[in-house]
């Protein structure tokens, strides 16, 4: 299981921070930004290889579950 920031949220961040420094803005002028969406992902595969079960209420809110 993890919870963490949405990678794809993460990259397109760093592209719009890409733009404004190509646009002339200074780096250490930027603010630094906190990621706005996590997700919860939990993969069943590696649960299963050691002996976990996983609540199906805990399935339920997960982001994605990998098989």
């Amino acid at each position: 299981m993890s919870y963490g920031a949405n990678l794809r949220d993460a990259f397109l961040q760093t592209g719009n921070y890409v733009g404004r420094i190509l646009k002339g803005a200074k780096p250490a002028d930027l603010p630094v930004l906190q990621p706005t969406k996590v997700e919860f992902v939990i993969n069943l595969k590696t649960a299963k290889a050691h002996n976990l079960t996983v609540p199906p209420t805990l399935l339920a809110i997960a982001d994605e579950v990998l098989e």
